[in-house]
This record gives structure tokens, sequence and C-alpha cells, in this order.
């Protein structure tokens, strides 16, 4: 592979996160939709563990979109990715980077809760097209109030 194609390849890769982030921050169900392959896994439970609840692991692509819009609903977000690093393998690839998630109440501005979370990404390529087969999210740090994730 070309340094060139290797480069593509990798960004490619990254815009699969950057499609699952602006999915949730544009509540846009299709966009989110298009990050995933159809039995996709996204476990949150470090992340939760670390914010004082528990959340179960989602199992596949219609779960994994109904839930976050469930829980996320009467939220505004904002994802910001960075520090994305990428492993090629063939059809798959493994992504880490860091995704630092806002979350602020539609009722009540002035509250927020921030996340700094670390994602490991495993993904395939299908049709062309990189999608997340499985997404485990750790967190690192947080600040504000956690009842805001419970909609409280």
């Amino acid at each position: 592979m070309t340094d060139v194609h290797s480069a593509a390849e990798k960004l490619a890769v990254i815009d699969t996160l950057h499609r699952f982030a602006a999915g949730i921050d544009l509540k846009d169900s299709a966009l989110l939709a298009s990050a995933f392959t159809a039995s996709a896994v996204s476990d949150f439970r470090p992340a939760a563990a670390r914010a004082g609840f528990e959340y179960p692991v989602l199992e596949g692509r219609d779960t994994i979109v109904t839930t976050l819009f469930g829980a996320l609903g009467s939220l505004d977000t904002t994802h910001s990715v960075s520090n994305a690093r990428v492993t090629l393998n063939g059809d798959s690839a493994r992504l880490d980077a860091l995704v630092e998630a806002q979350h602020v109440p539609q009722s009540d501005p002035s509250r927020h809760y921030l996340m700094k979370n670390r994602y490991d990404v495993e993904l395939v390529r299908e049709g062309g097209e990189w999608l997340i087969q499985r997404v485990t999210v750790d967190n690192v740090w947080r600040s504000g109030d956690p009842a805001v994730l419970a909609g409280i």
C-alpha cells in the first residue's frame, strides 16, 4: 500500500468515528447508523462505571441508534474527536481516539456534564466503506453534574 493510499484509508477510518459523533450531535439517525455494521456492538460500560452508573452493552446497529437517541434525545451534545491513531490490516482496522463529549439539557442550559473518553474501535470494510464493528468507551476524566446523563 502506498503512503498516499494508506493515509487516505486512515482518514476514511477516522471519518467513520466523525459520522458517529456528528450523527449524535445533529440528531441524525441515518448519519449515526451509517457508522455501524448491522451486527455492531457498543460497550459504554467502562465509562459508565467510572461515572457511577450502569449501562448495558448494546448489540446491533438498530439497537445502538434507538438507544442512543432515547438516552440523549433531551440533551444538546458536542463530540470532539482527537488524537486518532489507526492501524490497518486488510479489510479490518483498529482506531484509538480521545472523544470529548459535552452534554447539556435542552431544558436547563446552565447545567452540563463533560466527559473525556478513550474510544477503542474495531472496524471492517464493507462495500468499500469503513464501519464500526465494536466500540468500547472508557472514561479518562469528567466534570459537571452526572445526573444530566440520567435526564434528571
